[in-house]
């Protein structure tokens, strides 16, 4: 199966920018769906964003649309999130998945996960 690991998250002020990658291995990532979710203490995992397989068509959650974009570089395994215009409530880890058969990009069903990478908003 494939696995996943982030990096990139850390320290960011309000209104500043990180970039999150996700690299696969074991498996070819233009065979999945990608989606990135947070989740903040006490709180429940959260959609963030998704890509289909070729890059072509994203998908946002509401209150982080015109602010992250997400991306992929096949041929290096990769999956980026760039958050611009972060705010302290974007405080959360943050977690790559794989889904493997789905036809749209969704919120949900995902069936391999990284272990996640934390992100902090603050001034």
């Amino acid at each position: 199966q494939v696995q996943l690991v982030e990096s990139g998250g850390g320290l960011a002020q309000p209104g500043g920018s990180l970039r999150l990658s996700c690299v696969a291995s074991g498996g070819t990532l233009s065979n999945y769906i990608m989606g990135w979710f947070r989740q903040a203490p006490g709180k429940e995992r959260e959609f963030v964003a998704g890509i289909n397989r070729s890059g072509g068509s994203t998908r946002y959650a509401d209150f982080v649309k015109g602010r992250f974009t997400i991306s992929r570089d096949n041929a290096k395994n990769t999956v980026y999130l760039q958050m611009n215009s972060l705010k302290p409530e974007d405080t959360a880890g943050y977690y790559c998945a794989a889904e493997p058969s789905g036809l749209t990009i969704r919120s949900y069903g995902y069936d391999y996960w990284g272990q996640g990478t934390q992100v902090t908003v603050s001034s």
